[in-house]
């Protein structure tokens, strides 16, 4: 196999041996499956972007069918809330399909099956079935009804259609053999009476299919060329396959082409659940608002808690398409809507935890509009002006009266300066009753001026610090987020629920005020707010009240807390994927002394071999700034190239800017590729 070939992930390796075989590049088609009985969540972005990217690389359409077979559980709403999410990810589909679609033609070769001997009507309990039907270890037992006629068999089948008989009376059995290994091949249940209305074909139905006859059926009369699922669905492969003969059978006239399945490692994210009947339950008890509660997984409560279509693309990708199933730190989605902003992202200030700060000497009713850059990564993003008075807000965290020579923010007799502004001096404090601090008085120097060039202006002080007009401060709703779950694996425990690791903090409100830039914001709108993090505009704000979540910390402020997790077991605690490793040891690699680089640089090129390119590659686009995560990509690079990797324009590209970088270790490294 080429060097190209295996740069390919598994899935268009299987497609380019297809077509080397003779598969016709127009005969390549697509779909995404989802089943409209709840919102989409994370995991699924991992298989949108597999189905829909495919059909971008190869230039095939891509259909996207609602797999609805079960009205008990279907709603219209659903439906639409999918197809939203789907366009906002920015992706197209072909043609929009219903499994309900094919209601008709499916009870056609029902029929056919029941006639060729290889169907039949069982009217057992669904616990004597279940006893029936053995265990992994012990065959299965055929049903009393098995051997009924092809015509007593036809005849219950059309008065279940017809209505006669109530829910639970009679089923549909495929008739394939119970001493099957796989269980998923003993005598599978094809059609059940449902007496319920479906949310697109009404009361024209009684009996409905069941999804393992209707899903890879669904793919034939499409025509799919690859159907793809996640990994739980590899065992029902082979049932998938036994139904897709059968009716291949009948129709290869009409539908030359049978589909093939394979299966990807479906996404798994630490401190989360992916489960839509769980995601729902959460809803229903209240533990969230909604499916687009900021707190959620969902795609919809992604987006309103900022997160962008780009950042969610990022992370796929770097994720990569596996075969085996891993668990992946949330970390690493908090990194790419970090790296993401931090390029889009307009900086502005707002003072979240505030405490009165008034400049004595700067005159009473004076009021300066002073000049502050929109997006230091952004060059053509401008700069806006902020208004500056004598009396300001800043954050409490941001003063002591006493501090030790490490603290490098506001105290009594030193220097800070504030953003944009001048340099000021902590001079007294006013308190009240019970002994808090209510007021902070300082001087400053005006002279120090950002920006203007005089010797004040170029004096070094070691903190700088936000600050808000009191005068001219917007009030705003400020929600602040925590991960709704308090342990990486709350799904995972064999004497607990996940309902029972619900961080009951993972939401907080409060007051905070921001400059008067913000005024007009659109909801939906995302911003820096320095030294804080990234927000965004929430569904609920309007012109007489602001209201902003918040997006992500501007760095990850869980990594402290996990040396408390080594107690866990092993068991319990997700496997931390060699990528992921890697960009942790990118946020501190700068830091390191050379001999603490050289050590962690063997651990990086380690790691690096248990990575592909289409992990690697999402991070050549990292800011300039993060100096240590080009590094650490640069090494993983290096150990890539060595084991076969072919250089491409995107490779190229990373190396020939990290060679005009102004970071030294940068440039060594690139150096040594």
């Amino acid at each position: 196999m080429s060097t190209q070939k295996e740069s390919l992930h598994f899935i268009e390796q299987i497609i380019e041996e297809d077509l080397a075989n003779g598969l016709k590049r127009e005969d390549l088609r697509f779909r995404f499956p989802p089943e409209p009985n709840g919102y989409l969540h994370i995991g699924h972005t991992k298989a949108i972007g597999i189905s829909f990217g495919l059909g971008e690389k190869y230039k095939a359409p891509v259909n996207l069918r609602f797999d609805d077979t079960n009205p008990a559980k279907e709603e219209q709403k659903y439906v639409d809330a999918i197809k939203e999410d789907i366009t906002w990810m920015g992706y197209e589909w072909e043609n929009e399909l219903y499994s309900s679609d094919y209601f008709q033609k499916l009870y056609d070769w029902a029929e056919l099956l029941i006639k060729n001997g290889k169907a039949y009507i069982d009217s057992q309990s669904s616990e004597a079935m279940r006893e029936q039907k053995g265990t992994p270890t012990q065959v299965g037992t055929n049903s009393p009804f098995r051997d009924r006629t092809v015509e007593e068999n036809l005849d219950l089948f059309r008065r279940m259609k017809a209505g006669e008989f109530e829910e639970g009376t009679h089923i549909l059995r495929a008739k394939i053999d119970m001493e099957d290994p796989n269980m998923l091949m003993r005598d599978p249940i094809m059609y059940r009476v449902l007496k319920k209305a479906h949310h697109r074909t009404g009361n024209d139905w009684c009996i409905y299919p069941m999804y393992d006859w209707t899903h890879g059926e669904s793919d034939y009369i499409e025509q799919i060329s690859h159907s793809l699922c996640s990994l739980e669905f590899k065992p029902h492969r082979k049932l998938y396959n036994w139904f897709r003969d059968e009716v291949y059978s009948y129709a290869k006239d009409e539908l030359p082409r049978p589909p093939k399945q394979r299966e990807f490692a479906r996404l798994n994210l630490s401190y989360t659940i992916m489960s839509k009947r769980k995601l729902l339950q959460l809803v229903e008890e209240n533990v969230v608002s909604g499916w687009d509660d900021p707190r959620m997984p969902t795609i919809s409560g992604l987006r309103r808690r900022g997160y962008t279509p780009n950042a969610i693309k990022k992370f796929i990708e770097a994720v990569g398409v596996a075969k085996r199933e891993n668990v992946i730190d949330v970390s690493l989605l908090e990194f790419c809507i970090r790296e993401d902003l931090n390029k889009i992202a307009s900086r502005v200030m707002a003072v979240l935890n505030p405490v009165k700060l008034v400049i004595t000497n700067y005159p009473e009713g004076k009021e300066e509009l002073l000049k502050a850059e929109n997006n230091p990564e952004d060059e053509n993003a401008g700069f806006r002006e902020v208004p500056f008075s004598r009396e300001l807000y800043i954050e409490k965290e941001d003063f002591k009266e006493e501090a030790n020579s490490k603290y490098f923010r506001l105290t009594l007799g030193k220097e800070v300066r504030l953003k944009n502004a001048y340099i000021i001096k902590g001079e007294s404090v006013i308190k009240d009753t019970e002994g808090n601090i209510t007021e902070i008085h300082c001087t400053y120097d005006s002279d120090s001026l950002s920006g203007t060039g005089t010797e004040a202006s170029l004096r070094k002080v070691k903190g700088t610090l936000h600050w808000v007009s009191i005068n001219h401060a917007l009030k705003a709703e400020i929600r602040s987020y925590d991960r709704l779950f308090t342990d990486e694996a709350p799904d995972s425990h064999k004497d607990k629920t996940y309902m029972d690791f619900i961080n009951l903090n993972s939401l907080t409100i409060s007051e905070g005020f921001l400059e008067p830039s913000l005024v007009s914001v659109k909801i939906g709108d995302s911003f820096q707010f320095q030294r804080l993090g990234y927000f965004n505009v929430d569904d609920d704000s309007n012109s007489d009240k602001l209201v902003f979540n918040k997006t992500v910390g501007l760095r990850d402020s869980w990594a402290k807390k996990k040396p408390v997790q080594k107690q866990q077991t092993q068991q319990q605690r997700p496997q931390i994927s060699a990528i992921n490793e890697i960009m942790r040891f990118g946020k501190k690699y700068t830091k390191f002394p050379s001999e603490k680089q050289e050590e962690v640089k063997k651990q990086i090129q380690e790691l690096a071999k248990n990575i592909s390119y289409e992990e690697l590659q999402p991070f050549f686009g990292t800011a300039v700034k993060k100096a240590g995560t080009r590094i650490v990509t640069m090494i993983s690079l290096g150990v890539l190239l060595n084991n076969g990797q072919e250089r491409n324009n995107d490779i190229n590209e990373f190396i020939t800017k990290a060679l005009e970088d102004k970071n030294e270790v940068l440039v060594k490294e690139t150096k040594l590729l």
